[in-house]
C-alpha cells in the first residue's frame, strides 16, 4: 500500500503567498542564518545543555517573545548553565529551585527529574554520541541523517519525543528539514487543507508524528521552502514581533 501525496497547484500559491507575509520577520531571517546558512558558534557540550534544558523549560508552556520561558532562557548567564548544574551536590533540587524562584514556570519538579536523568546519562558515556550526532549531520545532512540523530536523542534523553527532539536539534541550527510538528503547524496545516484530521494527542506517537511531518516536507519541497525556514514562518506568524535580543531558537 502506498500513499501519494499530490500538492496541487492552488496549494503552492497558497503557501508562497503566506510565506511572502513572514519572510522578512526577524524570526524567519534568524532562522535561515542559523540553520540554512549555518553562521553558527562553535559546537560544545555548553551549547548543548543550554539548547536541552531549554526545551524541557518549553515543554507544555507558553513560548511568546514576552513568556517567562523566554525570559528564563533569555537571562545571562543562563541560569542553568553546565558548569553551575555539574557543580551540583543535589542537581534534581538545584533545578527545581531554580525555577521556582524564578517565577512562571510550570512542571519544575519533573523537569528537575527529567534534567539529573540526562546529566547522567552524558556523563557516563553520552557525550562521546552527542557529538557523533552533530558530526553526522554536519558530513551528511539529509532527512534521513535528521531522523535517524532525532531517534537517537529519543532513545536516550528524558523528556524527549518526536516533537523536542527535533526542537532541540534545531534550536543547534543543526537541521533544515525534521521539525518540531506541535500546536502551531497543526493549527496552520488544518486552516490550509490537510487531508487528514489532525491530532496534537496522537502526535506523541512516533508513526503518526512522521507522517504528518513527511506531509509538511512535501509542501515545503513543491514551494521550494526548507521546512525549518517555514517552520519559523509559522511559528511567527502567531506572535508580535520578536525582538533581535530574544531570537533563541
Amino acid at each position: 500500500m502506498k500513499l501519494l501525496w499530490q500538492i496541487e497547484h492552488s496549494d503552492i500559491q497558497k503557501v508562497k503567498s503566506f510565506y511572502e507575509a513572514q519572510k522578512t520577520n526577524a524570526f524567519v531571517l534568524n532562522r535561515i542564518e542559523r540553520n540554512v546558512k549555518k553562521a553558527l558558534p562553535q559546537f560544545s557540550n555548553e551549547l548543548f545543555w543550554e539548547a536541552m534544558i531549554s526545551c524541557l523549560i518549553t515543554t507544555q508552556q507558553r513560548s511568546g517573545p514576552n513568556s517567562s520561558v523566554t525570559k528564563f532562557i533569555c537571562t545571562k548567564p543562563f541560569l542553568l548553565n553546565y558548569s553551575k548544574c555539574k557543580a551540583s551536590d543535589d542537581l534534581q533540587n538545584t533545578v527545581e529551585e531554580t525555577i521556582r524562584k524564578f517565577g512562571g514556570l510550570r512542571r519544575g519538579k519533573t523537569i528537575g527529574e527529567e534534567v539529573e536523568f540526562n546529566f547522567k546519562w552524558l556523563e557516563n558515556g553520552g557525550w562521546g554520541i552527542v557529538h557523533e550526532i552533530v558530526e553526522d549531520m554536519t558530513k551528511n545532512q539529509t532527512t534521513e541523517t535528521e531522523r535517524k540523530s532525532a531517534e537517537l536523542i529519543i532513545d536516550n534523553l528524558k523528556g524527549f519525543g518526536p516533537k523536542q527532539s527535533r526542537n532541540l536539534l534545531q534550536s543547534l541550527g543543526l537541521t533544515k528539514f525534521e521539525i518540531p510538528v506541535d500546536s502551531r503547524i497543526t493549527k496552520w496545516l488544518t486552516a490550509f487543507g490537510f487531508p487528514l484530521k489532525l491530532s496534537a494527542t496522537a502526535l506523541s506517537d512516533k508513526n503518526y508524528y512522521n507522517f504528518v511531518l513527511v506531509g509538511f516536507q512535501r509542501i515545503c519541497e513543491a514551494c521550494d521552502i526548507f521546512p525549518c525556514v517555514m517552520d519559523a514562518a509559522i511559528f511567527s506568524s502567531f506572535d508580535e514581533e520578536w525582538p533581535k535580543d530574544k531570537l533563541v531558537w
